[in-house]
């Protein structure tokens, strides 16, 4: 073994979504006195591998394809090679095949990071029962939300013992209120000084229910004319979430950003952050918006109650309420006042929980309990 322990971070891919920024950030905050980190994707780069690269850490593409299923092998020879102490998986692809494999191997630490309690969601019947059977190889089990975690106790047989609560956490010296770039912002995405601009942020897919959003978005301007919304993310409902913005009659009242490699940027073209989801684990877009001091809308969802509370930082609908969503965002734009109060709570609750340097110190916490020998430990 090394010096240090090593330690290889397992993920599907690095296409866009909240796992990924998770990663980056535990690798981006690793502590390399102590640790030696690396990071595998199964199949693809995607648009965060340039971002992982960036972090000085070793990044390993194991596949082109997801249908290419060259990841196995090619994962196997990894783990013989490298001769890791750890490995730390992300997503269901990497706890299926990365988990029993490194098991398989005598990887002494694997640990599953579970983030959104989402099993039972999943069209695929068979998923709540192989992220069990995957869960019999794992050391520990890091949920980001609490719910999560009692989702895996409840559900899937995970010991209470071998479990935590890891809430997600975001780099605050990079998400930090900048009005100051408010101006630059609104003319970089041709947005109007004077709108007031909600914006949605996420993956095109079921579970962000976009759809609601735009439903949500003809009710808000047809009452508030200053209003437009903006909807970031690339995904699968791309197409069908333009055609129903032309049925509901949203016009320029809409824009679809795409994928934006750099939120921080974007963030201060923003009035609000308007969240619609059916299910969530603990979202990094809500503890964005909270750093850069945004109002937020969002479902009432466990892992979202764990973060904002209704009537101080956050203001929260029952997921599937077009009329709740509606009214909450317009009484935002027609209070100034009560928007600024409610970023201010957010603000000040996010500095003092969710940094990405607390959430990476606590992974390495559980690395140093399970490690042997005992002078890795500290």
């Amino acid at each position: 073994m090394p010096a240090r322990p090593r330690i290889l971070h397992v993920i599907d891919s690095l296409d866009l979504g909240g796992a990924q920024v998770v990663l980056w950030n535990l690798l981006a905050h690793a502590d390399r006195t102590r640790f030696e980190v690396e990071a595998a994707c199964l199949h693809g780069r995607g648009v965060f591998w340039e971002r992982l690269v960036a972090t000085g850490v070793p990044v390993h593409a194991l596949s082109p394809h997801r249908l290419l299923p060259l990841y196995v092998p090619a994962l196997a020879a990894l783990l013989l090679r490298r001769r890791y102490a750890v490995v730390h998986c992300h997503l269901l692809g990497a706890n299926l095949i990365a988990k029993p494999l490194a098991a398989l191997l005598g990887v002494p630490v694997r640990i599953n990071h579970d983030h959104c309690n989402d099993k039972l969601a999943d069209p695929r019947r068979w998923v709540p029962a192989a992220d069990a059977w995957t869960n019999r190889f794992s050391t520990h089990v890091c949920a980001v939300s609490e719910s999560t975690r009692r989702f895996l106790v409840a559900h899937e047989g995970v010991a209470e013992a071998r479990t935590t609560t890891l809430h997600n956490g975001i780099d605050l010296a990079v998400f930090q209120p900048r009005p100051e770039q408010r101006a630059a912002a609104r003319k970089q995405w041709a947005l109007a000084e004077d709108a007031f601009v909600v914006g949605g942020i996420g993956r095109l897919t079921y579970q962000k229910n976009f759809a609601l959003f735009l439903e949500v978005a003809a009710d808000v301007v047809a009452r508030h004319p200053q209003a437009c919304f903006v909807i970031v993310g690339t995904g699968e409902d791309d197409a069908a979430l333009r055609a129903q913005a032309a049925v509901l009659g949203l016009g320029a009242r809409v824009r679809f950003l795409g994928y934006v490699a750099e939120m921080s940027a974007l963030y201060p073209a923003l009035d609000l952050l308007l969240l619609t989801s059916r299910y969530e684990g603990l979202p990094i877009t809500i503890l964005e918006a909270m750093a850069v001091g945004l109002p937020i809308v969002a479902s009432r969802l466990d892992g979202v109650e764990e973060v904002l509370a209704d009537g101080d930082d956050g203001a929260l609908v029952p997921p599937d309420d077009r009329e709740g969503f509606a009214a909450r965002v317009g009484e935002f734009i027609a209070q100034p006042a009560l928007a600024q109060r409610y970023a201010a709570a957010a603000l000040t609750k996010v500095r003092a929980r969710f940094s990405a340097e607390a959430m990476t110190r606590a992974v390495e916490a559980i690395y140093r309990k399970y490690l042997e020998p005992a002078k890795w430990r500290g």
